[in-house]
């Protein structure tokens, strides 16, 4: 799961189609039989490349539309603050000490880098500056193993990776959201501003930053062409470099 609000909400999506998938694999093993500096290498290398770089388009683009939705429904944002290289370093080993079950660690490490974690919240920072959203990081530590109604912290609360259910009262709800509202907790922000029980933006809460603190900039006049003047050409409208008599010319509001 790529991202999950406190009040339930799931942010996900496969940025690579199953056919992709067995393709790029089809194309791997293309490549491994290949003579290096060949002809052959190279274009199944640039097909390798197209498919990786749908997948990071698509990846892109739903960073940059979900963080613009969470900063406009949300004045404050809390992240967890998660070592991300720490977490997908391979468990190979040294010669001395090799590791255990590295196959399994390469496929986790696959899956955390391809939600793209940091691409999100790079993508966060960036609306928060236009939305006056505040976006703060706390320490991830059991939050996934609290339960959020009686704060008991458990391992075997953990029932599989979506089940949670507290071993003292019971509490049962989905995994990420119940760690979600613990991480919301944690940063304080368990009731939001102006009395409201749910912890969306409320409509009587102004963005924490104003229009007023900064002002939008008009912008630059065109050098050399007339602002009112513009030539109707299809669906575009170009300016024209010097206005010629025989054509008809729209005439913009200033």
């Amino acid at each position: 799961m790529a991202a999950t609000t406190s009040h339930g909400e799931f942010h996900d999506r496969q940025f690579a189609t199953t056919g992709e998938k067995t393709r790029y694999l089809r194309l791997q093993r293309t490549l491994a039989r290949q003579k290096k500096n060949s002809t052959n290498r190279i274009t199944t290398r640039a097909a390798m490349n197209r498919i990786t770089t749908r997948a990071v388009d698509r990846r892109a683009d739903f960073c940059a539309q979900t963080a613009s939705r969470l900063a406009r429904e949300h004045g404050t944002i809390v992240l967890e603050d998660l070592n991300t290289s720490g977490m997908t370093a391979s468990a190979r080993g040294t010669t001395e000490k090799p590791g255990t079950r590295v196959s399994q660690k390469a496929g986790l490490n696959r899956a955390i880098l391809d939600k793209g974690w940091h691409r999100l919240e790079t993508a966060l920072r960036n609306a928060a500056r236009y939305t006056g959203t505040t976006v703060t990081k706390v320490n991830p530590a059991y939050t996934s193993q609290t339960c959020h109604q009686c704060q008991h912290t458990d391992p075997a609360s953990r029932e599989s990776q979506a089940g949670f259910r507290c071993t003292r009262c019971g509490h049962s709800c989905h995994a990420d959201v119940n760690a979600a509202m613990n991480i919301l907790s944690a940063a304080g922000h368990a009731v939001p501003a102006c009395g409201d029980l749910a912890d969306r933006r409320s409509a009587k809460q102004e963005p924490e930053g104003t229009r007023e603190e900064v002002p939008l900039q008009p912008a630059l006049p065109l050098v050399g062409i007339p602002r009112h003047w513009a030539l109707a050409v299809g669906r575009k409208s170009i300016f024209p470099r010097r206005l010629n008599p025989a054509r008809r010319y729209t005439r913009l509001p200033l």
